[in-house]
């Protein structure tokens, strides 16, 4: 394995959409394990690329989704992992990550080939993203702890092929290794 990211996906967000009230209890046992990540890939100087649906706001810019996140009915789930000035951020408009957006060219820019996939949904944004990956030969991880779901008898099944089909590693946020201090 070579160089490493830590992607957070759709964790900046407002829940505020059609199935928010069954995902927020998931989100809300997630989010120590994520901050748990960020920290230490910052320590470690590993990339943290946060990829968020911009929820149908073509006109709208990271800052302004962060900043409506932070002003939304949840922000306790979001302050405590918003980007910092160093994090990347990746705007989607679809499940995958990879989707139409300028991830492979950035992970290739920093010479990445293994990706430490947490945030939500898992059996939809984090298991198509992690199919995406797998696709272009990037080494996975998954910290099962680190991703939130909606359903969770899908969302263990969606573990289960990431790591059966995919070669994805499914572990614990404490298993994460980043190098470093």
């Amino acid at each position: 394995m070579g160089e490493s990211a830590l992607i957070v996906i759709d964790m900046i967000n407002t829940y505020t959409h059609e199935d928010a009230d069954q995902l927020l209890p998931s989100a809300a046992a997630t989010v120590p394990a994520i901050v748990q990540l960020i920290e230490r890939a910052r320590r470690a100087h590993v990339p943290v690329i946060y990829a968020n649906d911009n929820f149908g706001e073509w006109r709208s810019h990271h800052g302004e989704i962060v900043q409506a996140a932070l002003e939304g009915p949840h922000a306790d789930l979001v302050r405590p992992l918003a980007p910092d000035e160093k994090s990347l951020f990746v705007i989607k408009a679809r499940h995958s990550i990879f989707y139409e957006t300028p991830l492979s060219y950035l992970l290739a820019q920093h010479h990445i080939d293994h990706v430490v996939l947490c945030g939500q949904v898992t059996e939809q944004c984090v298991l198509y993203s992690a199919l995406d990956a797998h696709i272009r030969h990037l080494d996975v991880s998954i910290p099962r702890d680190a991703v939130a779901h909606i359903h969770t008898d899908l969302a263990d099944a969606a573990l289960r092929m990431m790591e059966r089909n995919m070669g994805a590693r499914v572990l614990d946020t404490a298993e994460v290794d980043f190098g470093g201090p």
